[in-house]
């Protein structure tokens, strides 16, 4: 009986000479792979295919965009997902992309699963946390071979496997419809400056042009339209990124503290994201009491940290999922917001919801009586007043 092994497959350098590697170092008979579509370049999805059908005994390619988006990045706008100032596109993705292989298996009679991540990242526990509910073995050869980049590049030569990268510009990209990432090579520095170059999304501020005014709708926490048109996310977002990126929107370089405990410097690209997830947090404070923001300000911050470290499977996920779902009812509305060289402002925003009167708070409104604040005037402070009476004493 053929021994297979299914493996997570992006077309880039490390899942490619997994193939090979799985024959020859593992003994596996027919390596299966798996692209799974989450809003990648059009030719990238392409380019994988056809390099996979030429180098695997059988391949699938799945377009997941819009489970990814509804099921997805959805939740995580809703939830504000920022894990230290990272818009989580990789890391949301990881989850579904690893489920799909495991559909596949499954579908397949496979006895093993098989990623490319290295052991010194984020992807392989995030890979390995639905691979692991499976009693399917899990393998990780660039792991456990403990492989170089420089290593690779020679091995793929060797076994005639294309590959985009090369010792003088060895950027690492994964790019989906929520975020782009590179990473690798001098960028590893975190004292260099990384080269415009590695930038495909966002124009440089410098060469962005005239501002823009936007108009993003809600509706229960959801995006829905864009300057009063509705779309569905797909679409919402992919526009989004050509809008935002064009007005140099979407840029975050910065050092991120990985699961292991190991600092990186990672590059990203998120127009969309930027755009989104900052309409969204405004539209909250309109509709959303103190009380609940202060609170989901905590539980944004708890689903954020198990998003990244692709524990969608732990309870307290769904937990604090059923909580954020809750307070999403009412956030529907309008966000208004100008785009211009790398910057967003948030110009007005508007909610049938709004826990918001005009009246009761201007300047020139009569509903309230002024002078029955003063009551709560003499109490606001009273223990840090008798405190101070305290230390003056002593």
């Amino acid at each position: 009986m053929s021994k297979k092994v299914v493996l997570a497959y992006s077309g880039g350098l490390d899942t490619s000479i997994c193939i090979p590697l799985l024959k020859e170092e593992y003994g596996y008979d027919e390596v299966i792979t798996v692209a799974v579509d989450v809003g990648q370049p059009k030719e990238d999805v392409a380019q994988a295919e056809e390099k996979a059908q030429k180098i695997s005994d059988l391949h699938f390619t799945l377009d997941v965009r819009e489970e990814f988006v509804n099921d997805y990045i959805f939740p995580l706008i809703r939830a504000n997902g920022d894990y230290e100032g990272y818009v989580m596109g990789t890391s949301i993705a990881r989850p579904l992309i690893a489920k799909k292989v495991v559909e596949i298996a499954e579908q397949e009679g496979a006895v093993a699963l098989a990623h490319g991540c290295t052991g010194k990242g984020n992807d392989q526990l995030r890979f390995e946390a639905v691979f692991r509910l499976t009693d399917m073995d899990v393998i990780a050869p660039m792991r456990e071979m403990n492989l170089t980049r420089e290593w690779e590049i020679e091995y793929a030569k060797e076994h005639g496997i294309p590959v985009g990268v090369t010792t003088a510009k060895p950027w690492s990209v994964d790019e989906n419809i929520w975020s782009r990432s590179i990473e690798g090579g001098k960028l590893e520095d975190p004292g260099y400056i990384p080269p415009e170059e590695i930038y495909k999304w966002t124009a440089s501020p410098e060469d962005a042009p005239e501002a823009q005014t936007i108009v993003i709708g809600f509706e229960n926490g959801v995006p829905v339209s864009l300057d009063n048109e509705k779309m569905d996310g797909v679409e919402l977002i992919e526009k989004l990124n050509v809008i935002a990126g064009t007005h140099g929107v979407g840029r975050t370089d910065m050092i991120e503290d990985r699961v292991l405990g190991l600092k990186a410097r990672e590059n990203y690209e998120h127009p969309a994201a930027t755009v989104l997830l900052a309409a969204h947090r405004d539209l909250e404070k309109l509709v959303l009491t103190r009380s609940e923001l202060k609170f989901k300000a905590m539980v944004d911050e708890q689903w954020s940290e198990l998003a990244y470290y692709g524990l969608v499977d732990e309870p307290l996920y769904d937990d604090l999922n059923a909580f954020i779902d809750k307070t999403q009812g009412r956030v529907s509305g309008n966000v208004t917001m100008k785009l211009y060289k790398g910057s967003l402002t948030i110009l007005a925003r508007t909610s049938p919801a709004a826990l918001y009167s005009e009246e009761l708070v201007s300047f020139d409104g009569t509903s309230i009586d002024q002078k029955d604040a003063e009551g709560f005037a003499k109490y606001h402070g009273f223990q840090a007043r008798l405190f101070r009476k305290f230390v003056d004493k002593n």
